[in-house]
Parts: C-alpha cells; sequence; structure tokens
C-alpha cells in the first residue's frame, strides 16, 4: 500500500500484533478462512512486537486472503480480549511519531527523478550533432520547472490532520469508526465501526444504515434507535444527553494515471485531499502538466486543477475532498517557457492558453531591481532553427508565448545618464547631475566649492566620452576661464573634468635622516629646509647625539664644478645651533631634493657595559666595565677575592651562552698569558666550589661517576670503570676540564701518554664503529684465489731464476 492515515496504520499495527501471538500459518482457499484454534499456541506480550514487525506479519495476512475482521477474530479466538487491543490502539495512538509517517520510498522517488533527467539530458546531447544546440538543451533541462521542488522533498506530503472537528460535509462510509457518547443521568460509551452493509450496530437494537450520510444525518438516526433503550435520550429537560462524532476514518482507493513521477493506486485516507495523493505520486513527471490536472470521478470530471494557484497565490480552491475510486489524471504539459537573467526565480514556466509574458513573469516574481525591463529579447524554435527577437515594455501585456520561447532579461547598464564629475584639487570632488545649475565648467567647480589652494590654473582635461560629438579630449586655460578671459564650456553627459594639484605634477621629492635621531626615515622636502627643521620633524635628538659634525650627501646635477669626473655626490658637514634653537647661520644653508642627512653620535658617549662574577668570590654581582682595556684578570681585585672554598681550576668563562675554554688560574698567576681575555659586555665568569668527582664515559664496561682521589692514576679510573671495553680507542681517549679545556692521549711509537685526572674532570673513552664485514660472492672468491695463485707462481718462477 501506498498511504495509510495514521488512526488506521496504528489499529493495523494492533491487530498485526494479535495476528502474530496467535501464530496463523495457514488459511483455506474459500472466501471464508480457517482459523487455527490450537489453544496450546503460547501468546506473546504485545509490548515486546515493534511496529515493523506487526507490519510484516499483517502483510503476510493480507496476501493470505484475510481481511481486517479476520485478523480480528482470529486473535479474540486466541483468547485475546477487546481491553488488550483497546491497550494496544491506545499506546500506538499516544505515539504517533513512531510510526513512519513520511511518503514511501520518497528518496527513491527523487533519485528516479534525477536519474530520468541525466538520462534524457545524455539522449539529447548524443542525437544532437551541433554542440551548440546540445549544450542549449542540456542547460535547459537543468533549469528545473517551476513547481517541481515542491514535490522534491519528503516534507511535501501535505498529509491529512486526522485531529480536527468532523468535517459536516464528510460522507460515512464502511469501515468508518463512529463513537457515542452518553453522559447526564445515564453514562455509556460506544465504538462502532460500519460494516460493510453499511450499518452499526449498539447493544442488543437493531442495526442502523448510515452508509452514504454525513455525521449529522446519521447522528439523527442514532439518536433515535438510542431512544429505545434510553427513552429520553437529547430530549429537552431529560437529563440524558448523547455526542456522536467520528473516531477511526476508512481509507480509500485513489488511482493517479497520465504523466506522474510515480503513477498507480495509493490507499489514502478518506480525508485526503487532491493534493495530498499528487504529493505520494511525486507530483507531474518532467513531461507532466501542472496546470492541466483532472480528478475524474464516476468518468466525469469534476474538477480541473491548475497548481500554479495554488504555488504563486496559495489558493487552496483546487484541493478537493476525494472519494474511493477517484482517478487523479495529470496531461502533458502543452506550452513551457524559459526565463532567464534578471528575474526573481528563474526557470522553466508552463503557460495555458490565453496568458502573456507578463503573467509569466509574474509568476517568475517578478523583475529584480537591477532588470532591464525596455526590451526583452527571446529565441524561439521554427521547427527548422532558432530564431531571436525582442519585447519591449507595451507588448509585454499582449505578447503571447509559445512552446520552447526562451526570454532572456538582462541587466541594466551600469551607467548613469545624468552625470558629470569632477576630480582631483577642488574641495568637494566627485559626480554631480548635470542640471541647470550644474551644466557648464564654472558651474561645476562652484558646485564642487571651489578650487583647492594648490590648483595648478595653467591647465585642466574635459574629457568627453558621450554625445552627439566625439570630441575626446578638451584642454582647458583654468586661469583665463575663471577670470572671464575665455567663454565657459557647456557640459555634456557622461563629462570628466580633471584638475590637477602643483603637487601631482611634480615628482614625489623627500629627504633621508638617520644617525643620532629619534625617528630617522624619509621626510617630505619643503622649499627652504634646514637641518634643523629636518631634526626637529624627526623628533629632536638621540641621547649622545650632536648638533655638529652633521654629515649631509647630495646628488649632483647640474654644479659638476670643481668635482672629479668620478664623483657623483656633494659631501657637506655642517653644525646646527645646539637644542635646535632659531639661528640665523642655520638658514645659510638650505636642504634640496633627496638629499641624505647623518646626524653622528658623541665618540666618547657609549652605553654602559657590565659583566657578571659569579660564585665563590666576596662581591659576586655585575660589575661595570671602565674602559675597553679591562681583562678578565682585573676582575678578581673588584670582586674582593676569592672565598677559602673557591676551586680556581674549575672557573669556567662564558661569553653570550658559549664557554670559552681558558685557564683562570694561570691568567691569574700571569696576567700576560694571551688567553687573559679583553672583557666585552655580557660575559660572565663562574668560581665554582672545589669539585670532588671525576665521570667516565664511553667505551668502558661501567660508565659511571666516583670521588677523585689524588692517589688514583689514569689507569686506576679506568680499572674503577670495569676496564675497557672491546671496542674502546684507548689511543683516542680525552679528558674534560671544567674550564672548558680538554686534553687528548698523545702516542709516540710504542709509548702513550694518558691525560692527567683531576677534579671535575670526565674521561671520555670513544667507540669504534665497526663495520660488518660483507660476505664475498662466489665471483669474488674465485678473482681472490685467482689473484693468489698468479702472485706464488710469479714468485716461484722468479726464486727458479735466481737459482739459476
Amino acid at each position: 500500500m501506498h498511504y495509510q492515515s495514521f488512526v488506521r496504520s496504528y489499529f493495523r499495527n494492533a491487530l498485526m500484533l494479535l495476528l502474530l501471538s496467535a501464530g496463523i500459518g495457514a488459511f483455506a482457499q474459500n472466501t471464508t478462512p480457517q482459523l487455527p484454534t490450537d489453544p496450546t499456541q503460547p501468546k506473546v506480550d504485545p509490548s515486546q512486537v515493534t511496529n515493523q514487525q506487526a507490519v510484516d506479519f499483517y502483510n503476510q495476512a493480507k496476501s493470505a486472503g484475510m481481511s481486517d475482521m479476520d485478523i480480528e477474530k482470529a486473535a479474540l479466538q486466541r483468547g485475546y480480549t477487546l481491553d488488550q487491543i483497546s491497550a494496544m490502539r491506545k499506546r500506538l495512538q499516544q505515539k504517533p511519531s513512531d510510526q513512519q509517517t513520511n511518503a514511501p520510498n520518497r528518496d527513491e522517488l527523487d533519485e528516479t527523478r534525477d536519474q530520468d533527467d541525466a538520462d534524457e539530458l545524455d539522449d539529447e546531447a548524443n542525437n544532437e550533432r551541433d554542440s551548440t544546440t546540445a549544450n542549449r538543451s542540456r542547460n535547459r533541462r537543468q533549469s528545473r520547472t517551476f513547481g517541481s521542488a515542491f514535490f522534491a522533498r519528503a516534507s511535501s506530503t501535505f498529509e491529512p490532520n486526522l485531529r480536527i472537528a468532523t468535517p459536516r460535509n464528510y460522507i460515512l462510509g464502511p469501515e468508518d469508526e463512529i463513537v457515542v457518547d452518553i453522559y447526564g443521568n445515564a453514562v455509556d460509551n460506544f465504538r462502532m465501526k460500519i460494516s460493510p452493509e453499511g450499518t452499526v450496530k449498539m447493544l442488543n437494537l437493531a442495526p442502523v444504515y448510515v452508509n452514504g450520510l454525513t455525521i449529522e444525518q446519521a447522528s439523527e438516526r442514532i439518536v433515535n434507535r438510542l431512544r429505545q433503550a434510553y427513552s429520553t435520550l437529547n430530549r429537552p429537560g431529560s437529563g440524558t444527553y448523547s455526542s456522536i462524532t467520528l473516531g477511526n476514518v476508512r481509507s480509500i482507493r485513489v488511482m493517479i494515471t497520465g504523466e506522474a513521477a510515480r503513477p498507480g493506486t495509493y490507499t489514502v485516507s478518506s480525508l485526503a485531499t487532491a493534493f495530498n495523493a499528487l504529493s505520494l505520486s511525486g507530483g507531474p513527471s518532467r513531461n507532466g502538466s501542472y496546470r492541466n490536472i483532472e480528478v475524474v470521478r464516476n468518468n466525469k470530471i469534476i474538477k480541473k486543477i491548475d497548481l500554479y494557484r495554488f504555488l504563486v497565490d496559495a489558493d487552496l480552491h483546487d484541493n478537493i475532498a476525494l472519494q474511493d475510486q477517484d482517478i487523479i489524471l495529470i496531461r502533458p504539459f502543452e506550452t513551457r517557457i524559459e526565463l532567464k537573467g534578471q528575474v526573481k526565480r528563474p526557470g522553466i514556466f508552463e503557460s495555458k492558453a490565453g496568458e502573456n509574458l507578463n503573467n509569466i513573469i509574474r509568476y517568475a516574481g517578478g523583475f529584480t531591481p537591477e532588470a532591464y525591463t525596455r526590451n526583452i529579447t527571446y529565441q524561439r524554435n521554427t521547427g527548422t532553427n532558432y530564431i531571436i527577437g525582442s519585447v519591449d515594455s507595451v507588448q509585454i501585456e499582449t505578447f503571447a508565448p509559445k512552446n520552447g520561447d526562451i526570454f532572456t532579461i538582462k541587466r541594466i547598464l551600469d551607467v548613469v545618464a545624468n552625470q558629470v564629475e569632477v576630480r582631483g584639487a577642488v574641495t568637494l570632488p566627485g559626480p554631480y547631475a548635470l542640471e541647470e545649475r550644474c551644466n557648464s565648467v564654472l558651474k561645476l567647480i562652484q558646485m564642487a566649492q571651489g578650487l583647492s589652494p594648490r590648483a595648478f590654473l595653467n591647465r585642466a582635461i574635459l574629457e568627453r566620452s558621450s554625445g552627439e560629438t566625439q570630441t575626446g579630449i578638451v584642454a582647458i586655460d583654468l586661469r583665463k576661464l575663471i577670470n572671464g578671459e575665455i567663454a565657459d564650456i557647456p557640459l555634456l553627459a557622461g563629462d570628466v573634468l580633471t584638475i590637477k594639484s602643483v603637487e601631482d605634477l611634480k615628482e614625489f621629492t623627500f629627504l633621508t635622516i638617520s644617525g643620532s635621531v629619534i625617528n630617522p626615515g624619509n621626510y617630505y622636502y619643503y622649499k627652504d629646509m634646514t637641518i634643523a627643521d629636518l631634526i626637529f620633524q624627526a623628533g629632536g635628538y638621540t641621547e649622545g647625539g650632536i648638533p655638529y659634525r652633521i654629515e649631509v650627501s647630495r646628488r649632483v646635477k647640474n654644479d659638476t664644478l670643481d668635482l672629479p669626473s668620478s664623483q657623483n655626490v656633494r659631501i657637506f658637514s655642517i653644525d646646527v645651533a645646539d637644542n635646535l634653537v632659531l639661528n640665523p647661520d642655520d638658514q645659510k644653508f638650505k636642504l634640496q631634493p633627496q638629499d641624505i642627512i647623518v646626524v653622528r653620535k658623541s665618540p666618547r658617549y657609549e652605553a654602559q657595559k657590565s659583566v657578571t662574577v659569579m660564585g665563590e668570590v666576596r662581591y659576586p654581582g655585575n660589575y661595570t666595565i671602565i674602559n675597553n682595556f679591562e681583562r678578565i684578570s682585573d676582575l678578581f681585585s673588584k670582586v674582593g677575592g676569592l672565598r677559602p672554598e673557591a676551586y680556581l681550576p674549575g672557573a669556567r668563562f662564558y661569553r653570550g651562552e658559549e664557554l670559552i675554554a681558558v685557564d683562570i688560574e694561570a691568567i691569574v698567576n700571569k696576567p700576560t698569558l694571551p688567553s687573559n681575555l679583553l672583557l666585552m659586555h655580557g660575559d660572565t665568569l663562574i668560581i665554582p666550589r672545589r669539585l670532588e668527582t671525576v665521570r667516565i664515559q664511553g667505551g668502558v664496561h661501567n660508565p659511571s661517576v666516583m670521588n677523585f682521589d689524588p692517589k688514583f692514576s689514569y689507569d686506576d679510573y679506568i680499572s674503577q670503570a670495569g676496564g675497557y671495553t672491546e671496542h674502546g680507542w684507548k689511543k683516542r681517549v680525552y679528558v674534560s676540564y671544567p674550564n672548558g679545556r680538554t686534553h687528548r692521549t698523545k702516542n709516540f711509537l710504542f709509548f702513550r701518554s694518558f691525560p692527567k685526572v683531576e677534579p671535575g674532570a670526565v674521561v671520555t673513552v670513544p667507540v669504534k664503529v665497526t663495520e660488518q664485514e660483507r660476505q664475498k660472492t662466489p665471483g669474488e672468491r674465485i678473482a681472490l684465489f685467482s689473484f693468489i695463485a698468479s702472485i706464488v707462481s710469479t714468485i716461484t718462477l722468479a726464486a727458479i731464476s735466481l737459482s739459476r
């Protein structure tokens, strides 16, 4: 089945659950099925069965020929009570979201629709030998038809609302459920399903025929029958009243045919409308009409649906209620046209007879703000080729489009029709409207609030790009125009007046200052500018800057007298007044463009330099370097000498972060040594305590740290480390001392002298890197044996020759 109402599906799920517990396995071939009555079969708890399992069992039962009433009877014969059936129905009704309510196979339908479009595009491209025509067909097909997006997703299923009051015009039929509530002096409740014969039965009263009646008409008959049991029912002043409403509704079958995306027969709720059924079928196919859909009932057309009335104006007059065995016929489209360009909804639109282009543009949402509406071009298929035509704004109301027309609405030109513009040296440059108060050059300058003080008056340019006379560029003498010596020049739309400033016509000129000023860099050149003026602009002198011996480097232009041919610059050394006070002498030397000025620093000025002394000295800390000739040995007098625990042989001297290997003890004892380095800013001297350990590492069996023993020799320390390993390299042993110096083993003939081990030293035994011997190939072995054999034979022959 393709569609079910909520209540109908929930009730069937309850019956399916009971069918599962009943264990129905076989049915008779007659119209009345044989029901299993084996009481030994166990019953299944309804809460243990999922809705999907119930659906599967229901489909099996229906395929075996059982009706809903047969399934309910089978459940009753298996021992299930009406309370259990009612409890299951209520449980399912409380959770309608658990039931899948989307249109069946909607995703599959979308994929089918897209695949069909792609197949048609490929067919058109293959059939068209002209690539231009093929591309035109492909692009036209890929633009989706207006309205197709409405049916493209499952969210647009238009399922009927089952939680509404009973419609007054609803016609009752078999499988509908009527709910009767009696209240007041008597209380009772009946839920009655209309039988296939069209009747309902209450208590032990005779059946009431309600088929084909409205709910109001059926209520009168039911109340009349109930008065046989409740004589004063609904009578004034009786105190006993009834309420009759519609419960679960029946399902009806509707056939959708023609150009539907998915034609076929659908089972829908009796409350369903034409739009509900169309949504289930996926709407019109790619050849289906959105404006010519017929609803046929009893071989008569009762309604013609135009979906555009709903899509454009939200008009639901065509959304009529369906009845059992109704047919919805989707006709093929007759006229489709395409709108491209500046409309709000470009795409393919369907046109009906009598409609004009203006109607189609309304379906597209109208023009965009940038649309050029004075003229619309179109392309039309004549049957043999394409032709191009145009429609003006007056013809839009009457122009009748034909099938296959493609209309293109262009964008307006980005040009203002009545604009003139002034650029450059005016107070308010920009575009202005060409009107009476701004229709000449002088009036335009006045609208721009006049010329700027630095405007160049000898020449201005009027660029004229429109008008009847294309004059290109017009040169204007602004000075004469302003003085009235020449006539004012009228302006045309699109004219652009350009007025340069004096600076615009000069090369960018600047001065460069560097050295001991606060803000060195490039500065604009001004006429009659002096060095003091430039230093003032650069923020003044830095600490240490001096106002004398200021160097000025100047390019040579024409003044090449007394200059060698190889010299292209002049150098001036200038003194200026201290503290930048105004001085008539400063005005004598004027700077020129591109001059480079260097302000010197005092030769005796420099930032303080310091060194750091740390460790076992009396006064550790930072010390200032007094002059450029202080050396390491000079630091010991400044720090007040060493502490008793100081270990001078282990002293370390750092420059930056790098350890400098110097013997501090030797420097103290003999300051004239070359290792007594000049001090530099940032140097650090560290005097440690006496070190009492020695580290042995590298190619020994037990690398370790041990205490220093003055009685131990080098061999004793190696012995303490377990001796050399197999790959320990005795000839390359070296000892690193705390002061950064390193001594290595010395070899002379068969004699070997190892370095002295001192406190804090590190003895390193390098490890030989052994290369694995490569196995010789058989060919290499044969060659080696041949070589040896040839040598032996040569020696043998030589010996024999000598013996003779």
